[in-house]
């Protein structure tokens, strides 16, 4: 069995969350191919050097462009692919989007979000149009849909006109190497020196994107602060949409909380691990996810959580964190409080037991199986 996994989706310089799953998961899959299974990986020149490490049984397969040049990567993954994978003898090919001509005998799609639908102010209008245009056809011809929640699985059967029998939830996973409990102190002292965050804080870990809700946040702090005197508020996180940034840094001065909020912008995926220790408490108030996986590391490294009442954050954080009403800025005020004043304790050792259940050593098998399923039912290739 020879498996095709397209990674051109990925921008080379800004590497997505995508990015760090194929990551994860391609090593878990690599140890367990058996001789006569190779996985080859979809790169171009420059997104190649990304995942020079994903092991044994894995090759490249080198195309021209990857996400530096979307519209390029796009044509090409429709014009190019079906004669490379077939000079190849590619068996089964994993793609959010399959291309015009199916170009393996099995196609696995990688559904991640509904976005275009679910929230499609988000998307440009172009990337909404292609993603309206493609997926339905992807769902029609792909032999199965990975998908990583049932929040995801319900938003997929309620726009899409799918098999339910296509669709297989495997959970994403924590790297439990990198996001596990420390010491408080010593995490303080290296936000101290690295970012120059002191004092007590409630933490936001996100790209601000509207729908992520840090506006809802930011007016929650603002009537949990009486009860939290001297916390601040640390939001951490890329300026996606500079115009919505700067909204929330005027919303942020129009209530009285200039002073209060550091914004410290994108870091490092690993210096996360420390503002997630040190934090009294981490919010995550988003209007819709199909998983969540920083709520998962917040509680891997024993820091407590409240989170969105909707979509798949309570599924995620699975009875572990305090769920509030993302639009309801006085709900989410008082679970932040009763974060930091009265649940520390039990949320910091509920925390790691329910993170401890996400593996991506269980997430790479379970993937790996729905090829080798695929790939028993089409025929392949070879």
């Amino acid at each position: 069995m020879r498996v095709a996994v397209n990674l051109l989706t990925d921008h080379p310089d800004h590497p997505s969350g995508a990015h760090w799953f194929w990551t994860r998961v391609l090593p878990e899959m690599a140890a367990r191919l058996t001789a006569d299974e190779e996985i080859c990986l979809m790169t171009s020149p420059r997104s190649r050097s990304g995942h020079l490490t994903a092991g044994r049984g894995v090759s490249h397969l080198t195309f021209p462009w990857s996400n530096e040049h979307p519209r390029l990567r796009t044509l090409s993954e429709h014009l190019y692919s079906p004669v490379a994978l077939r000079r190849h003898r590619i068996d089964v090919l994993s793609t959010l989007i399959a291309p015009v001509v199916k170009p393996t005998p099995g196609l696995v799609a990688h559904f991640k979000t509904m976005h275009a639908y679910t929230d499609p102010a988000a998307i440009p209008p172009l990337v909404r149009w292609y993603r309206r245009r493609s997926y339905p056809r992807t769902a029609e011809v792909a032999d199965a849909i990975i998908i990583n929640s049932e929040s995801l699985r319900a938003e997929v059967q309620r726009h899409l006109d799918v098999d339910p029998a296509k669709l297989c939830l495997i959970p994403e996973a924590v790297d439990h190497e990198v996001f596990r409990p420390g010491d408080r102190e010593a995490a303080a002292a290296v936000l101290r020196e690295r970012y120059g965050v002191t004092g007590p804080f409630v933490l936001f870990v996100s790209s601000l994107w509207p729908y992520k809700n840090c506006e809802g946040l930011l007016r929650a702090f603002a009537l949990a602060r009486e009860a939290l005197p001297g916390h601040r508020l640390v939001v951490v996180g890329s300026a996606r949409d500079t115009e919505y940034a700067g909204r929330l840094r005027r919303l942020a001065e129009d209530l009285g909380l200039a002073d209060l909020v550091s914004w410290v912008g994108g870091v490092p995926l690993t210096d996360t691990v420390p503002f997630y220790r040190a934090a009294d408490v981490f919010v995550y108030p988003s209007f819709n996810e199909t998983f969540g996986l920083p709520i998962l590391e917040a509680m891997a490294c024993a820091c407590p959580v409240v989170t969105s009442d909707r979509s798949a954050m309570p599924e995620t954080a699975g009875g572990a964190a305090l769920l509030a009403d993302p639009h309801d800025p006085s709900s989410l005020a008082t679970a932040i409080v009763e974060a930091c004043l009265d649940s520390a304790d039990g949320l910091r050792k509920l925390g790691p037991e329910r993170a401890g259940e996400f593996t991506w050593a269980r997430t790479g098998a379970q993937t790996l199986e729905v090829y080798r399923e695929v790939h028993r039912r089409t025929g392949g290739a070879s």
